[in-house]
């Protein structure tokens, strides 16, 4: 009796084994062993998810380990939150920028609790912006540390630039 369990239990083990091995490949033929055991990463091309940075900032653990999209006002450059130990990004190899609240209209005020790095290299591309340019950037919300947003921001787009004379305008005192 034991002898004929034993039978039906390797019996059911190999037919089991046989159907996995039979069963289509749905993968390429021809894949490198990294490329089988390698996830599949989701880029911030791929995937835009359009976001306000107000319901991000309300809720950073909604959005954490998720590629989102974010179209804003810039407001600067900053070194806010670099070599931050809870949330590293080294001052040598990125740069942090702000955007603009966008619930305040008649005043530049930055949005502080979205933290968005860029590297340096992507930010020296664009060091003649100013506050009010248009952007969108994409990226990765890596970290709620402090309650705040961390996100490294890997495709950044210029939108639309404010006019220089308007700049100079705001800059001026007004004549009397």
């Amino acid at each position: 009796m034991k002898n004929m369990l034993k039978v039906l239990i390797i019996t059911a083990a190999l037919a089991v084994n046989t159907a996995v091995i039979a069963a289509p490949q749905t993968a390429p033929a021809q894949q490198t062993p990294a490329a089988q055991t390698k996830p599949a990463v989701q880029t911030p091309q791929a995937v835009k998810t359009y976001v306000n940075p107000l319901d991000v900032v309300a809720s950073p653990s909604k959005y954490l380990n998720k590629i989102i999209t974010v179209k804003g006002k810039f407001d600067k450059f900053s070194t806010l939150g670099l070599d931050y130990e809870p949330a590293m990004r080294s001052s040598e190899d990125y740069i942090t920028f702000l955007i603009q609240r966008p619930d305040v209209v008649d005043h530049n005020i930055p949005l502080s609790e979205m933290k968005i790095f860029l590297k340096r290299t992507e930010a020296e591309k664009h060091i003649d912006l100013d506050a009010g340019d248009e952007i969108e950037f994409s990226g990765k919300v890596f970290s709620n540390a402090l309650g705040d947003v961390w996100m490294d921001a890997e495709k950044f787009t210029v939108l639309t630039k404010k006019n220089k004379e308007e700049n100079a305008s705001e800059k001026a005192p007004a004549a009397k």
